[in-house]
């Protein structure tokens, strides 16, 4: 082998390796946001839609994003305590331009459970996107999370009662 020969293999190998880490940096940081975009289907009783049947307003990640950012820190059945940040589920309502009295949450498996509008003042609810500084991931609660100030009304939202309120994977809201 001459020196230009091994040379250019060389550079071939230098070539390859610094492919090599830069495809793990960015699967590593793949893994690391691993959490699905966010959106959120909004139908039912709302005065603003995006769609063109004119029945649901549907959340892009930016426009979630770009609502108000309010946290709560408390702990759940499934979580300790944690932050959780996120807009305000009366935040949501208010631009979809809400006027029902009560919003059907759906989940990623099916799941479906009611809330009152009148929550949104009693207790602030969030919709969560983040805990403790974390995007939530499908695999931990995400994308979406429900969350209540549980440890500012410990008898209020204790128990079985209590917990049903915490609804996680929220992909829809249905204003009823």
């Amino acid at each position: 082998m001459t020196s230009s020969t091994a040379g250019v293999k060389g550079s071939k190998c230098a070539i390859w390796a610094a492919g090599v880490v830069l495809a793990l940096a960015a699967w590593g940081a793949q893994a690391q946001s691993d959490a699905p975009p966010l959106s959120l289907d909004v139908r039912g009783k709302i005065g603003k839609t995006t769609d063109a049947s004119h029945q649901t307003y549907r959340f892009t990640e930016a426009q979630l994003l770009a609502l108000p950012v309010h946290a709560i820190t408390t702990a759940t059945t499934w979580t300790p305590r944690s932050t959780f940040t996120g807009p305000l589920l009366a935040d949501i309502l208010k631009t979809v331009g809400a006027y029902g009295s009560e919003v059907e949450i759906h989940t990623l498996d099916d799941y479906t459970y009611t809330v009152p509008v009148s929550d949104c003042d009693r207790y602030g609810v969030i919709v969560a996107y983040s805990m403790n500084g974390q995007r939530l991931k499908i695999s931990n609660f995400g994308p979406l999370f429900l969350i209540y100030p549980r440890d500012a009304f410990p008898d209020e939202l204790a128990g079985a009662s209590g917990d049903s309120k915490f609804v996680w994977q929220i992909k829809a809201l249905i204003v009823k």
